[in-house]
């Protein structure tokens, strides 16, 4: 009797030993993109990918991160990409914007030369030049002119300003308004401050009785400034002069009853 003996058939399944992972998923996301970075690097090409702490967007635009979005990254990260994206171009167009507004100031912030013939005023502790506002006694018959700080004040302010310095020989209080926020002394010395003024007096939900002294207080200048030369102009009179934009202001006294606004 022969034995035969049969061979055992091979196994069908292999023995998988599973284990934890002891890395949580941002350390292995960050791994993971380190190793994409790498990897990018050889190709001769270093791609944006998204990385921990990482502020920057590798120089690439918006449309560049949507087209290499599918290269590896899941749809949470190629999202977390493109707001951060979107999040630095704004910041930096909200710097430029700073910047401009910043050079726009130094730029027009200044009266510059002054004409000797308008004089000149030496104000404050830093012996700032001013343009004497007293105009040679030129002022209309509305306004009243404080040598005391080189303000211009108007109708019911005027009043109160000229009783006060007559009898206490010290300076008025500068009206505590908007108007005199944007210019200080009343009439505008720089263009940056004639700019102001326009647009608070352009705006339509300034008290009626702003607007009627802003019109009085740039058109009084106005009419100084057309009297004079252009060599005896300062560079807000010929700003004042020249731009369209201060042309033909509307008037905004409709009668007596705006005038009594003034008067309160």
């Amino acid at each position: 009797m022969h034995i035969v003996s049969i061979p055992a058939p091979p196994p069908q399944f292999a023995v998988v030993v599973l284990t934890i992972d002891p890395r949580t998923p941002e350390q292995y996301n960050g791994l993971v993109a380190i190793q994409q970075k790498t990897a990018a690097m050889f190709k001769g090409k270093e791609k944006a990918v998204a990385m921990v702490n990482d502020e920057s967007d590798y120089g690439q635009s918006l449309s560049e991160d949507e087209q290499e979005s599918e290269e590896g990254e899941s749809a949470a990260q190629c999202f977390q990409h493109v707001q951060r994206n979107k999040k630095l171009t704004s910041k930096k167009a909200n710097v430029a914007k700073a910047r401009d507004a910043q050079q726009h100031w130094a730029i027009n912030d200044f009266s510059g030369h002054i004409p000797d013939r308008l004089g000149v005023k030496v104000w404050g502790p830093h012996n700032v030049e001013q343009l004497n506002l007293c105009f040679q006694g030129a002022l209309g018959d509305c306004m009243y002119y404080s040598p005391y700080s080189n303000t211009v004040h108007v109708r019911a302010n005027a009043n109160q300003a000229v009783a006060f310095e007559h009898n206490s020989c010290q300076q008025a209080k500068v009206p505590a308004t908007i108007v005199y926020k944007y210019a200080p002394c009343g009439l505008p010395c720089t263009p940056y401050e004639l700019e102001w003024l326009y647009k608070y007096y352009a705006n339509e939900h300034v008290p009626h009785r702003d607007h009627v002294v802003v019109y009085m207080l740039i058109s009084e200048l106005q009419l100084f400034a057309q009297q004079l030369d252009n060599s005896l102009q300062d560079r807000t009179m010929q700003v004042l002069l020249s731009d369209p934009l201060y042309q033909d202001l509307k008037n905004p006294i409709r009668g007596p009853e705006d005038m009594d606004l003034v008067e309160r």
